[in-house]
């Protein structure tokens, strides 16, 4: 049977909001089968338990955020890309602010902090979202186009295409595909950082956004050339990073897919109409598991290994 999986034991993170700049403490705990991703804002007179889902998603505003009443965290999607790349099903999330830190700006903090905490299989099938037609979401037309759209696949793999007038984006890769079978999403995927442009910075703080923001947790790109001294992470950072955001938005659908999901100028909020979109179309889907892990597709049924 291929099981569900867990943390082994707890691991903590300290850091600030990407967009609040505000310091948070974050736990990530072991939780019981069935229980999914469950965000909890312990910072609260009374702590809320946030679940992630769909419906959860009320905000999508250069992040994802999700709420309960009240209560939001804001930023999710690279610790679920990281749960999506390490295959975590179940795990509850401590957290003292509205905000995930954002650390280095990638998902490969949370791969750390996930891998250093072990990972262990459950007595539970893992139970995953297969999509049996397609479904798209369009927006706008001609240059102001942009789509993605879930495919029938036996795995789950990734295509996407970025398309931003700027000569610094457009001298690297544009496109890329990304299979999560090949085994490589910590090497390949996670240590994209998010990136700004420093035409937008002072729009975004006056909106309160990119407060926690810098060279630091982000690429910072000028009319000219990226400002970080390192430079790049990969040739095509950036639109690995849009795979990598991609990965954490669908992951909010509860259960991992099996799909193709291939987009074009996508972004958090096209993304969650998509898996609202499928949800809503109960002939586009299918809920499984694997009796036999020979039967799953290739890869899923290794576990990410701790450091």
């Amino acid at each position: 049977m291929l099981r569900q999986r867990t943390l082994k034991t707890l691991t903590k993170a300290v850091g600030v909001g990407l967009h609040s700049g505000q310091r948070v403490e974050m736990t990530l705990r072991p939780a019981q089968p069935d229980t999914g991703i469950v965000f909890r804002r312990v910072d609260l007179p009374q702590p809320v338990d946030i679940p992630v889902s769909a419906q959860a998603v009320t905000d999508t505003r250069m992040a994802s955020t999700i709420s309960n009443g009240g209560a939001k965290v804001h930023t999710v999607e690279h610790l679920m890309s990281a749960c999506a790349g390490l295959g975590v099903d179940n795990m509850y999330v401590d957290i003292t602010a509205e905000e995930v830190p954002i650390l280095d700006g990638s998902s490969a903090s949370f791969v750390f902090l996930l891998q250093s905490a072990g990972i262990e299989q459950q007595n539970a099938p893992r139970r995953f979202i297969r999509v049996l037609r397609p479904v798209e979401i369009r927006e706008g037309e001609g240059e102001n186009l942009k789509w993605a759209r879930l495919d029938p696949y036996h795995g789950y793999k990734l295509g996407f295409e970025i398309d931003f007038d700027h000569r610094v984006v457009n001298s690297t890769g544009q496109r890329y595909e990304f299979d999560l079978s090949s085994g490589h999403y910590s090497r390949d995927i996670a240590r994209a950082r998010t990136f700004g442009f420093t035409k937008d910075v002072e729009m975004m703080r006056s909106r309160g956004l990119a407060l926690g923001g810098g060279m630091d947790n982000a690429i910072v790109v000028d009319d000219y050339r990226v400002l970080n001294a390192e430079g790049l992470r990969y040739d095509d950072e950036f639109v690995k990073h849009k795979i990598l955001d991609a990965m954490g938005d669908l992951y909010l659908v509860g259960k991992p897919l099996l799909a193709a999901y291939s987009a074009f100028r996508s972004g958090h909020a096209l993304n969650n109409q998509l898996i609202r979109a499928l949800l809503a179309d109960q002939d586009a889907y299918e809920v499984v598991s694997f009796g036999d892990e020979r039967d799953a597709p290739a890869g899923f049924a290794q576990v990410a290994r701790a450091w």
